[in-house]
């Protein structure tokens, strides 16, 4: 089956982006404003904005629903919002304000005063069974971990340990929902898609916080 392109963002995200790579400091701080005033009067359906972390600039996004993608340093941009445009909505815009409260969060998650977020999430990137394996991650507590196949077990399937880590390799919103707790039996790391050394850190921060 041939696949289908992406749908393109709205003119709005273009120009909006356009103008900041290309325009005078003044033009670009309007087109903030802009930004600032498409999220507050809910003319867009998804706000992201670049945020900092120990790893690099992570890109994140939500809608009224809450936080739907964090994104590692290394992912694409561009290829994050064309299928956050493909999947939810086109009209997206980058906007600070929106994700005060994510931001907040995870500066005190990596600073070691947070053991539990509080975000609301978007589920809209992830199928029924991918979720019930997320969600059983998202119980796992603070310091704590839990083998592929108890998550497996805890979303209804003891069997599909593979299928799990499948899942969890394609968690759309790492470290808020935490797949880095998730070991092979034994001990082992895994895998991860932000890195081996990425989760050894993750968990690295939760044993010693």
């Amino acid at each position: 089956m041939k696949r289908q392109a992406p749908r393109k963002r709205t003119s709005i995200e273009v120009a909006l982006r356009r103008s900041r790579d290309h325009s005078t400091s003044d033009a670009a701080a309007a087109a903030q404003r802009l930004s600032g005033r498409i999220a507050a009067e809910h003319l867009a359906d998804v706000s992201y904005a670049a945020l900092d972390s120990p790893f690099g600039k992570l890109t994140v996004a939500a809608t009224e629903r809450g936080l739907v993608r964090l994104a590692f340093p290394e992912e694409d941009t561009d290829l994050v919002l064309d299928r956050l445009a493909s999947r939810i909505s086109p009209r997206i815009v980058e906007a600070q304000a929106p994700l005060e409260t994510i931001r907040r969060e995870l500066d005190e998650y990596f600073a070691g005063r947070r053991r539990h977020f509080e975000l609301a999430l978007d589920w809209s990137l992830v199928g029924p069974f991918g979720r019930r394996v997320l969600r059983a991650a998202a119980e796992i507590p603070y310091g704590g971990v839990l083998s592929y196949t108890q998550v497996a077990t805890a979303a209804g399937s003891p069997r599909g340990s593979r299928a799990a880590g499948n899942a969890l390799g394609s968690n759309p919103i790492p470290i808020v929902v935490p797949c880095h707790r998730v070991l092979r039996s034994g001990g082992a790391l895994g895998g991860y898609a932000g890195g081996l050394e990425r989760k050894r850190w993750l968990l690295e921060l939760e044993r010693v916080a």
